[in-house]
């Protein structure tokens, strides 16, 4: 028996109890919607990822894309799988009415994802590529790119990548050697090579848009002189359809310890100088354009992390539930039948701690999609301001955590299966093995680490920080009306004083210790924010069960008890973690930063 994708209680639980997204359909954009809709596409979510996306996960795991005369070939289920996914408008759902969207909220469309990314990430990776594809299209493309390539690409005939990493280069854009050459025509010619891009060759689709990273000829040295440029797989005919094709080559695929069922490439442009490529948004502005599909990335790479190891959870629980072996200690009769492993202690702890690894971060997650609707569609500019300010200071945390801890969380599911779980005959070995691609791409966690303490902790005179603090001071007030939950709250707010005095330390640091001082310790930093976060995630969650477990019996009660024990464990076992990287942190210690290369 599979387990299932996701606990459907808990998912109805974060976006109606906690997030109550059924409220958004008050306002004009959302205003057609019902929760009854929202539930439909759920639903219909749900459905698809559980016949089409799940069925083939571990076959295009253990038949990675292959080339074949020149084709990369992916396993049939692969394309069959797409196709159902965009035929149900899925590619489209948060898109407006004119282009043929459904127009759901973000937190809506990122709970249907959900379902995929947990059911087969490998093949959720296309269509999460290509919706941040079309979001940036058309966030900065012209009219006539929006005319001709947004709309295949919203009913899935397009798919999208973003080629960002060079051989040479790395995670270090400003060094980017990618070239582009005005043309009189009005488009360049792109020259160059591009690696580890998903989804860079296939054909799953009619055409591939790549949104390319290059250096128009003249531009200046770093970051600045970077521009983004649209560059088609095929060029299109007159009627605007997928042609010839472009000077785009395939170099290799690669080859991956995980995610395997997603095409990695090796891309070259313009090996015959005939690589055509469109301007899209300014000159010289191709980063913070990007950017706007980086940022979303990011926050996918995120949720995916938080899917793979809820899956493995709820593979683990599973399997406890079902598995006999040993008895109680102290139980000294061996004619006693063995009772069931989720009985012993040990097996107990860790399932919680993948409990509340697995659902803190899918609460966060969701609450990040959330704002994404606040900025769009709250009624005043304070909130979408203050919405776009959380947004910024959390999708470091976001896609950086549950990468570490959702990874920790595969980690115990297959020690709860014991030898089993490092066999393949469970799915707990693959999910591990996809799961950790998640601290990598996207920037790796490092990268998040030094984005979140060098950028955007202190942004706008550390404006994001305070709003983050007013928001974890609120939910402590909250909690407080519940004893229960009188000491998590005492916890918290001693936690958020805490990070804020170290967050002083570091930066006073910056300006007497030097920049490199102040980020030798930016990972240990994250780690610290994002139990902090997790553990506000965690006591917003408590707050809304312990007020309604009064009124509730049966599984209803056993649920929302389950939410308190999983929040008392967090801040029994992993807050506490934070007062030693506190103590770490102020010191700014050098340890890392002092040693020489030549000492390894």
């Amino acid at each position: 028996m599979t387990a299932p994708l996701l606990n459907q209680r808990d998912l109805a639980f974060v976006l109606y109890e906690l997030l109550d997204a059924d409220e958004l359909t008050k306002r004009p954009r959302f205003a057609e919607h019902s929760r009854e809709t929202f539930d439909a596409a759920l639903e219909t979510a749900h459905d698809i990822a559980r016949d089409h996306f799940l069925p083939h996960n571990r076959e295009a795991d253990e038949r990675e894309p292959w080339l074949e005369d020149g084709r990369v070939e992916t396993v049939p289920a692969v394309k069959a799988a797409l196709e159902a996914f965009s035929k149900a408008g899925l590619m489209a759902a948060h898109a407006d009415a004119e282009l043929g969207g459904m127009q759901l909220p973000w937190v809506v469309a990122q709970a249907c994802m959900a379902y995929f990314q947990g059911a087969n990430v490998g093949t959720a990776a296309y269509p999460l590529l290509t919706i941040a594809a079309a979001n940036l299209v058309n966030a900065f493309g012209t009219q006539e790119q929006k005319a001709l390539y947004l709309t295949p690409m919203l009913e899935g005939r397009f798919f999208g990548t973003m080629a960002l990493t060079e051989p040479s280069a790395g995670s270090s854009l400003g060094d980017l050697r990618t070239t582009a050459e005005p043309t009189p025509e009005g488009h360049y010619h792109i020259r160059g090579a591009k690696i580890f891009i998903s989804g860079g060759e296939h054909e799953l689709a009619e055409n591939i848009v790549h949104l390319v990273l290059a250096r128009i000829r003249g531009a200046p040295a770093g970051v600045k002189g970077i521009s983004l440029f649209l560059v088609p797989r095929r060029l299109l005919d007159a009627d605007g359809r997928a042609g010839a094709k472009n000077d785009v080559a395939l170099g290799g695929l690669i080859h991956k310890m995980g995610f395997r069922g997603t095409v990695s490439t090796i891309l070259n442009f313009g090996e015959r100088d005939r690589c055509v490529g469109y301007l899209v948004g300014a000159p010289g502005q191709g980063l913070a354009c990007m950017f706007h599909m980086m940022n979303e990335a990011r926050i996918g790479v995120g949720m995916g992390a938080v899917m793979l190891g809820y899956r493995g959870y709820l593979e683990s629980l599973e399997y406890a539930r079902g598995r006999p072996q040993g008895r109680r200690p102290g139980e000294k009769d061996p004619t006693r039948p063995p009772v069931a492993i989720i009985e012993h202690a040990d097996v107990k702890r860790m399932l919680l701690a993948q409990k509340a690894y697995v659902e803190g971060s899918f609460a966060l997650g969701l609450y990040l999609a959330r704002l994404v609707d606040e900025k769009m569609t709250a009624p005043d500019d304070g909130r979408r301001r203050e919405a776009g300010l959380l947004l910024e200071l959390l999708t470091p945390i976001m896609k950086a955590w549950p990468s570490d801890w959702c990874l920790e969380a595969n980690r115990l599911a297959i020690q709860v299966l014991g030898g089993y779980g490092y066999t393949r005959e469970f799915p707990v070995e693959q999910l591990y093995r996809d799961n950790r691609l998640n601290a990598i791409h996207e920037g790796t966690n490092g990268i998040q680490a030094l984005d979140l303490l060098g950028r955007k902790v202190v942004m706008e005179n550390g404006a994001a920080a305070k709003l983050l603090m007013a928001e974890i001071e609120r939910a402590c007030e909250a909690a407080k009306a519940f004893s229960a939950l009188a000491d998590h709250a005492r916890a918290l707010r001693a936690a958020a004083k805490a990070a804020k005095a170290t967050t002083r330390a570091l930066v006073a640091g910056r300006f007497t210790r030097g920049v490199e001082a102040f980020l030798a310790n930016a990972s240990v930093y994250l780690d610290m924010l994002g139990h902090t976060v997790v553990a506000w995630m965690w006591l917003k969650q408590a707050t809304v069960a312990a007020r309604r477990l009064d009124g509730a019996s049966g599984a209803e009660r056993d649920f929302y008890e389950g939410k308190l024990a999983a929040c008392r464990y967090f801040f029994r076992w992993e807050l506490p973690k934070c007062e030693a990287q506190h103590a770490l942190l102020r010191r700014l210690d050098p340890t890392c930063l002092e040693m020489r290369s030549e000492l390894f």
